[in-house]
């Protein structure tokens, strides 16, 4: 962590918005999908200001139109709906900061809670997706197969003021330079530490 916070110590999430809603419905949507393809797709309705209100006039046909680019839109496209009227109806449009209540809205998992947590709420959370997955376990610091216990073991053994920033960290490494495949690790800053590198490098 000390090697990844001194080359980067302020990261960022890569998907854009402009308001916590927004960044809200970007997680949903980067289920299955790219952060760069989401982002694609929404980039524009975000600088026009897109709002709760304004989707909701949309009704679900209208957004499965906006977002039908990215993969499972139908099914997005009715989470976003329904999460939206819940935001507004029981939450006066503020996104929860409590994590039972943000699994309670439609599409919205314990990945999915840790990222707007973190990100929103700077909460010491950490999301565990593919790349942090498999960041992790190549570095030897688990061999589970569940993500929920992957979570457990890493924010046991990661220190509480490395986080939410070691989300991205994990996150950023797996992207550009731990690949699942043909991972770079000459370039790796820190392949000293990783016990999967003889692995790769023969």
């Amino acid at each position: 962590m000390l090697e990844m916070a001194k080359t980067n110590p302020e990261p960022k999430c890569e998907l854009y918005y402009r308001t916590p809603y927004q960044l809200l419905i970007s997680v949903v949507m980067s289920a299955q999908a790219t952060d760069k393809s989401v982002n694609k797709c929404m980039k524009p309705l975000y600088e026009q200001d897109l709002t709760p209100d304004q989707v909701l006039k949309m009704e679900e046909a209208g957004i499965f139109e906006k977002i039908k680019s990215i993969g499972l839109a139908k099914t997005k496209s009715k989470n976003i709906y329904a999460l939206t009227k819940i935001l507004i109806k029981e939450h006066n449009y503020r996104i929860p900061s409590d994590r039972q209540e943000l699994q309670k809205l439609p599409g919205v998992g314990r990945k999915t809670a840790n990222v707007v947590l973190a990100e929103i709420y700077n909460q010491p959370t950490l999301a565990v997706d593919t790349h942090v997955y498999r960041v992790s376990r190549r570095l030897g610091l688990h061999r589970e197969d569940k993500p929920e216990k992957v979570e457990d073991i890493l924010t046991q053994i990661i220190d509480e003021k490395f986080l939410p920033a070691a989300h991205h960290w994990f996150i950023l490494h797996g992207r550009y330079t731990c690949k699942a495949i043909k991972p770079n690790c000459q370039e790796c800053i820190i392949k000293d530490l990783c016990p999967s590198l003889e692995l790769f490098m023969t």
